[in-house]
């Protein structure tokens, strides 16, 4: 059988949100394979980063919330793959405007142009116990992918970490470099199912050999780790010296409302608190067997995410928006 990593059968694809960690990993493995890559993302610094990145990618910036010429890149198209989504906000007209508006409009370009295949990243957090605007969002993106007429397959990985991360960990890496106390939730034994990005990037690629039927795979780490073990192992492997400071949830809560209140701007929001502490445990289904894909623990590839070699994750941090 062929496989999308054969460059001898090389494909047209459309990958949008791809300026995010995902998207800087993924599409230089789709050139690198002999694919005919448009990348396309709202960020401009980040698709300069990209472009580096993977020169043969043909980069287009496009705000997927507004109809647009971008829509007409879909033309002949084997396939897209939709990366794009807000993770992190306060506000929930983001949430609304970039998992819900732009979905809607990916899938008009998806109609309009017949493409045989659209493969969407969707999120764990559709199965969520939690409630707020991203999982809401994600969930009313997935559906309209279900209920649409696009031959699609749909992928829902959990907390995903790698080269490039600043949005997650990495976004918490950066305070335990800089601050000698970082304060954590109650006592942070809150179970996490990571999933390395390298393992999703190597999924999508099987899954654009797989026929569309319209299946949804549940992509969640093989192994369960509390959300303290997960920064333990990020200090340990960094060598950064800071302290971790337990405080009750209740008062946690208030430093992150007054944070936003002081500073316009929070690395962690009461939203993504109330996820974390939800008590979810993500059913692990066999997705190594269907895709083909060993699945890489967190100890194993933590060393080369987290440390001082992932120029990648610097690169992001300076051309964020």
């Amino acid at each position: 059988m062929m496989t999308a990593s054969s460059p001898s059968t090389p494909r047209r694809l459309v990958v949008t949100g791809a300026g995010g960690m995902l998207g800087q990993n993924l599409v230089p493995r789709l050139v690198a394979s002999g694919h005919h890559v448009a990348a396309l993302d709202k960020s401009t610094g980040f698709l300069r980063v990209l472009s580096e990145r993977a020169p043969e990618a043909a980069i287009h910036s496009a705000d997927l919330a507004v109809p647009g010429p971008w829509m007409d890149l879909f033309a002949g198209a084997d396939a897209v793959l939709d990366l794009k989504a807000q993770i992190t906000s306060p506000d929930r007209a983001l949430h609304e405007r970039n998992n819900t508006t732009a979905t809607a409009l990916v899938l008009e370009a998806c109609e309009r142009h017949a493409i045989p295949h659209l493969v969407h990243m969707s999120s764990s957090v559709v199965i969520s116990k939690a409630k707020d605007a991203y999982t809401e969002t994600k969930r009313a993106g997935e559906e309209a992918v279900r209920a649409s007429r696009v031959p699609h397959t749909i992928l829902r990985p959990p907390l995903m970490f790698g080269p490039g991360d600043i949005k997650h960990l990495g976004l918490i890496l950066r305070v335990m470099k800089i601050l000698p106390v970082v304060p954590l939730p109650g006592d942070s034994r809150f179970m996490r199912q990571p999933l390395f990005v390298g393992d999703m990037c190597a999924v999508i690629e099987k899954a654009l050999d797989r026929p569309p039927r319209g299946e949804v795979f549940n992509v969640i780490g093989h192994e369960r780790i509390m959300f303290v073990d997960l920064l333990k192992q990020i200090r340990r492997v960094t060598g950064a010296r800071c302290l971790f400071l337990p405080l009750p949830l209740g008062l946690f809560r208030v430093a992150l409302r007054a944070q936003l209140l002081l500073l316009r701007r929070t690395i962690f929001t009461t939203e993504q608190l109330d996820a974390l502490t939800a008590g979810d445990d993500f059913p692990v289904e066999d997705w190594t067997e269907v895709f083909g894909v060993p699945f890489t623990s967190f100890a194993s590839a933590s060393p080369r995410v987290y440390g001082p070699d992932d120029e990648l994750r610097v690169r992001l941090a300076r051309a964020a928006p």
